[in-house]
């Protein structure tokens, strides 16, 4: 067995090919983030980011993306962004984590939304959370009936439509925005997220260039059917809410949706995600991943869930020792608030209290 560390962009086509084949094999797989197109693309603005060949004899039998921070520290592709990593690979294929990560320079991987089914990586997670998800594998109509009998909000969403166009103008959605216009509404899109980052005391990711620079890259990423996708809800001219995010495989992960919030009492963000998932079902979408953590939205959107799991491979070498220090307290604290709705409320509302509490010049924003 040999493992061959490459920059993502000296891939050969037969490589990205095989990487494709791979996922394709796998449902877990089937993931735009673990995609070969976004591990290219993220290297860009992130130069250390690598991919281990697995080859035994002439096959590949995996592909394992990640990133080579300082201190021989391994981190997941586009670190704190993706919402699904792992290894690509024959799903009969065994080798061992930790000579892996060896061969590929590394003293320790870590990842914290590993997807299922990672039976090499199995004996190395150390805790596991809900991905929940919108199934529209069947259609459109099975999932609405569940959703809407279950939720009141979602059984309201058409008495809020309407009023929406009463009062602003017909309702308008656009799955796939693509025209001269997208780059600007991408940006408005953007601000509104970074309002509410700012409101609710979170870290604004959009402050960071290599973030801001990836997704625009992304808008115009075309390459087979991985692609960037901007979904845009519009009443008459006036843009209400969007989404950004990126398709595969017959996936659309939910990323980053964001809405006007002048326009909040409409609940643009639930009549965002219904217009999204009724235009996705009709256009081949199997599966709306909404991702891990918990928010009242996708408990009343959820018709399943996927199962992500953190953990970290480490080899006995003292700069594995020296990164577990530096993070394990701030993963623990966030897995105690991950597990207890009552603990996620209270950081919730003191989280949401700072933000109260900034500058004026800050504007006030909510995503769904």
């Amino acid at each position: 067995m040999r493992f061959d560390v490459v920059r993502p962009a000296e891939l050969t086509p037969g490589e990205i090919g095989r990487w494709r084949a791979l996922q394709t094999l796998t449902p877990t797989l089937r993931t735009p983030f673990l995609s070969p197109e976004f591990t290219r693309t993220v290297a860009r603005f992130r130069p250390r980011t690598r991919v281990g060949v697995v080859h035994e004899r002439d096959e590949i039998l995996g592909f394992f993306p990640f990133e080579h921070a300082p201190l021989g520290r391994g981190l997941p592709v586009a670190p704190g962004l993706s919402d699904a990593q792992g290894l690509v690979h024959a799903h009969d294929a065994t080798w061992d984590a930790r000579l892996m990560v060896r061969a590929c320079g590394l003293s320790v991987w870590e990842f914290d939304h590993l997807v299922a089914d990672q039976h090499l990586l199995a004996a190395y997670r150390t805790a596991q959370a809900p991905s929940p998800v919108i199934d529209l594998s069947e259609g459109f109509d099975p999932w609405y009936e569940l959703v809407h009998t279950r939720s009141s909000r979602v059984r309201d969403l058409p008495r809020r439509a309407r009023r929406l166009e009463r009062e602003h103008g017909p309702l308008r959605f656009v799955l796939e925005a693509a025209d001269d216009s997208a780059v600007d509404a991408l940006d408005t899109v953007l601000e509104w997220k970074s309002a509410q980052y700012q409101r609710t005391g979170r870290s604004d990711r959009f402050a960071r260039p290599w973030i801001r620079g990836l997704v625009h890259q992304l808008l115009d990423q075309r390459a087979g059917t991985f692609r960037g996708c901007l979904s845009l809800l519009y009443a008459g001219d006036e843009l209400v809410a969007g989404h950004f995010g990126l398709r595969d495989h017959g996936v659309v992960p939910t990323w980053f949706p964001a809405y006007d919030p002048s326009m909040r009492r409409y609940s643009p963000g639930l009549l965002l995600h219904l217009a999204m998932a009724r235009a996705a079902a009709d256009d081949g979408v199997a599966l709306i991943d909404m991702g891990r953590g918990a928010k009242t939205y996708k408990d009343e959107l959820k018709s399943g869930e996927a199962t992500v799991a953190e953990g970290r491979v480490a080899r006995l070498v003292p700069t594995a020792a020296l990164a577990w220090a530096r993070t394990a307290p701030v993963r623990s604290a966030r897995r105690a608030v991950d597990r207890s709705p009552r603990l996620y409320d209270v950081a919730d509302r003191v989280l949401r209290a700072r933000g109260r509490f900034r500058p004026s010049g800050h504007v006030s924003g909510v995503s769904a």
